[in-house]
């Protein structure tokens, strides 16, 4: 009974910290850009953005306008800025009607979109402005460019993507929406890329240049092994995938750091929440620790953003409505308020009270063995050398250089990714290796630690004024 206690309390602990935050005003989000040389996206107003994406496929596809009401409402409230939905949907997207009866094409071809379908597409993505968030818009999901498996049909050719992707731009068009062609497949043959290209440029087309585009590649693959190069992709999108527990998500995106030209670069599907690991429940479900180890990595080795997933939720599993697609186990309403979705506000809200813009990964700050599992600790500094930010994510010490950093007064404190509370370790001169044991170890004891120039007025992110210097 007092387990059951806990966890209710801690959920409405978590519940009330996020909420008490307001949404961002949609005006931030109306126009994003990439400033040349920077792996960040930065906002209308100059500010970087921080990519919280949420896979939300099948949202204009299985919710009632009431329904996305609720979803919408509470993402914004653990703060999420980028919902990802699909147009035409994976499952039966083609002949299985939307919640008010429409398909969202005639006669299953894309240069006869129903408008009917796209007024309810419409509304969604006007909700979620509303909300503060941007819509990342899958035109469709890839089954019906490359049937590799799924339910399809294949409809596109080079023809009609480019007709398809210049109307739905035209239509969305100044809308706070990010282009996310692909949809969990990659291209196989010549006729895959003329695809794609073809909507990419009716898409650019459409807007005017105006709006952001990336791809969602398959699991364990990566949009820059087939597009890095092509100038309509502003920002690269890799999916680590469901496979394994402790899936190093960084190697991608320290090898898409490197590239050049320099994009943006972000994990747009790891592991779900709530997913069977390698679809065998036998082999246990992905719980928030995994969640977080996935996006603490991703943040730390450069990326400009990240993307949570809940397997409940992409599919919006009714058990009254529909069937369960992978052994799916839970209500998608109550999947909402799992930890990890709420863990992921605490990653941006860190982020957001740094320059977090300037952090530049650095593993030479770590010292001391630090093999490349389930504990592997990563770090970043700051390009101004004034703050950094590492991660153990199964409580293990860390022995960081405070050497390289320039400011005589430092102060130290960890951010607990569970519960996003920080607490003052102390002050530091930057005067070589120092150990930092965390409060509790345990295999999902992880822990963020944070040490910042105590004259700078982000330092001590948390902490009450009178502990930061």
């Amino acid at each position: 009974m007092k387990a059951v206690c806990f966890g209710i309390c801690f959920l409405m602990l978590m519940t009330s910290r996020v909420q008490a935050q307001p949404a961002p005003k949609q005006a931030q989000w109306s126009k994003l850009y990439i400033v040349p040389d920077k792996r960040v996206i930065t906002r209308g107003d100059g500010k970087p953005f921080f990519w919280l994406g949420d896979t939300a496929w099948e949202l204009f596809h299985r919710l009632t306008k009431e329904e996305a009401d609720y979803y919408l409402k509470r993402r914004a409230e653990q703060g999420f800025t980028v919902i990802q939905a699909v147009a035409l949907a994976e499952f039966d997207g083609l002949t299985q009607p939307n919640q008010y009866g429409q398909l969202p094409l005639k006669n299953n071809d894309p240069a006869q979109p129903n408008e009917l379908y796209f007024q309810h597409v419409d509304y969604v993505i006007n909700k979620a402005a509303s909300l503060g968030m941007m819509v990342g818009l899958l035109p469709t999901w890839g089954d019906k460019f490359n049937k590799k498996w799924g339910i399809g049909p294949e409809v596109f050719t080079p023809q009609n993507a480019k007709i398809y992707g210049e109307w739905l731009a035209k239509r969305y068009k100044g809308k706070p929406v990010i282009w996310i062609l692909g949809g969990d497949r990659s291209p196989e043959s010549e006729k895959h890329f003329d695809i794609i290209r073809a909507m990419a440029e009716g898409i650019k087309s459409g807007s005017g240049g105006t709006q952001l585009i990336t791809y969602h590649p398959m699991g364990n693959s990566n949009s820059a092994g087939f597009f890095h190069k092509d100038n309509w992709l502003n920002i690269n999108m890799y999916q680590s995938g469901h496979s394994a527990k402790n899936a190093k998500n960084y190697v991608m995106q320290r090898q898409n750091y490197q590239l050049f030209p320099v994009k943006p670069t972000l994990d747009g599907e790891p592991r779900y929440e709530d997913h069977p690991v390698d679809w065998k429940p036998e082999q246990d479900y992905f719980n928030s620790h995994d969640v977080r180890q996935a996006a603490w990595w991703a943040m730390l080795a450069g990326g400009c953003g990240h993307t949570y997933g809940n397997h409940n939720v992409w599919q919006f599993f009714d058990p009254n409505r529909n069937k369960p697609i992978s052994s799916a186990r839970m209500h998608w309403r109550r999947a909402l308020d799992q930890e990890g979705a709420w863990q992921m506000g605490y990653v941006k809200k860190l982020y957001e009270a740094h320059p977090w813009q300037q952090l530049v990964p650095n593993q030479a700050i770590v010292k001391g063995d630090n093999p490349e599992n389930a504990g592997y600790q990563m770090a970043a500094v700051g390009e101004n050398k004034d703050f950094l930010i590492a991660y153990t994510p199964v409580g293990r010490a860390l022995k960081i250089d405070l050497g390289q950093l320039t400011s005589t007064q430092l102060v130290a404190y960890w951010y607990n990714p569970r519960d996003g509370v920080s607490t003052k370790i102390g002050d530091y001169a930057n005067d070589g290796v120092k150990e930092f044991k965390a409060p509790v170890v345990c295999p999902t004891c992880d822990w963020t630690l944070v040490v910042d120039d105590a004259t700078k007025p982000w330092a001590g992110y948390g902490l009450p004024k009178n502990t930061k210097k």
